[in-house]
C-alpha cells in the first residue's frame, strides 16, 4: 500500500463523525438505557452511531481492521486499524449531561497515528494527525505548561476506578494535595486537557477505544501522555503538561 495522506484521511474521519452525529444528537434525553454483562450502560443510540460509522470507513477503507467499543473486532491482512468508542460517557448521555463524546482514532502497526474526539453537544470537535498538530474546530490547540501542582488544575476519573485499581492511595494523595482538582471525567475531561482549560489529567480503568485517539491528540498538541497497564490489561493514562505529568505519575503505584 502506498503511504497515506493523512490530511485526506482526516476529512473522511469527520465525515464519519458527522454521521454518528446524527445518530447521536435525536437520541438525546429520549432514548431507554441497558446494562451489559460489564455492567457499563449502552443504549440504542451506541449501537446506530457504531453502525454507521463502521459502515462509513470500512466502505472508504475496506482493507483497514475495525476495533468497536459495541461491535468488537473484524481483523484483516493489513498495518491500519480503526478504534472506534461511538459515545465515551454513556453515562452522561443516559442522565441528559452533554459531556459525552465520539472517538475515532486510526492504529498504524499497533501506534495511534490520527485521533478525533467530537463533543456533538458542544459543537466542539478536536482532530490531529502525526505531524501536524491538533485543532479544535479548526484552531490549534495546545496544552498547558504549567510546572506547578498547587497552581495546576487536575482533573480526575470516576473515584471507583482508582479502588478497583488498586490506587485508592493515589486518590487520596490527590484529594488532600491539589488544591485545585477537579472531577471531568472521560474524553471530555481529555478534551479539556487538550485546550488547556485542565493542565493534567489522571483516568484510571481504560479500554483500547477509550484512549487510541487522547494519544495522539495530546501529543500533536505539545502534551505528554503517560500510559500504564495493569494486570487486568486496563489502563490507566496521565496526559497534560509534560512536568505535571511526570510529578503526577508519582501518584500511581504502578508507575513508581
Amino acid at each position: 500500500m502506498t503511504e497515506l495522506d493523512l490530511k485526506q484521511v482526516a476529512r473522511v474521519v469527520e465525515r464519519a463523525a458527522d454521521r454518528a452525529r446524527r445518530e447521536i444528537l435525536p437520541r438525546f434525553r429520549c432514548v431507554d438505557v441497558e446494562t451489559k454483562a460489564d455492567g457499563t450502560p449502552v443504549t440504542q443510540a451506541d449501537r446506530a452511531a457504531e453502525k454507521v460509522l463502521r459502515e462509513f470507513l470500512e466502505a472508504e477503507y475496506p482493507q483497514f481492521s475495525f476495533l468497536g467499543e459495541e461491535t468488537g473486532e473484524s481483523r484483516r491482512e493489513s498495518r491500519y486499524q480503526w478504534v472506534v468508542d461511538p459515545i465515551d460517557g454513556t453515562l452522561s448521555f443516559t442522565r441528559g449531561l452533554p459531556f459525552f463524546a465520539t472517538l475515532i482514532a486510526l492504529l498504524e502497526d499497533g501506534e495511534p497515528i490520527l485521533g478525533l474526539i467530537d463533543l456533538p453537544m458542544l459543537d466542539q470537535r478536536y482532530i490531529g494527525w502525526k505531524g501536524a498538530g491538533c485543532r479544535c474546530n479548526g484552531v490549534p490547540v495546545y496544552v498547558s505548561q504549567e510546572t506547578d501542582l498547587k497552581r495546576a488544575i487536575i482533573s480526575h476519573g470516576e473515584p471507583m476506578w482508582f479502588e478497583k485499581a488498586g490506587e485508592r492511595d493515589a486518590f487520596l494523595r490527590l484529594a488532600t494535595e491539589i488544591p485545585f482538582l477537579r472531577g471531568y471525567t472521560d474524553a471530555f475531561g481529555h478534551a479539556q486537557v487538550l485546550s488547556g482549560g485542565v493542565d493534567a489529567m489522571i483516568d484510571l480503568d481504560l479500554s483500547p477505544w477509550d484512549t487510541a485517539a487522547s494519544k495522539i491528540l495530546i501529543r500533536e498538541a505539545g502534551g505528554e501522555c503517560l500510559e500504564i497497564v495493569y494486570p487486568d490489561r486496563k489502563v490507566a493514562l496521565v496526559l497534560g503538561s509534560p512536568a505535571l505529568v511526570e510529578q503526577l505519575r508519582g501518584f500511581l503505584k504502578r508507575a513508581s
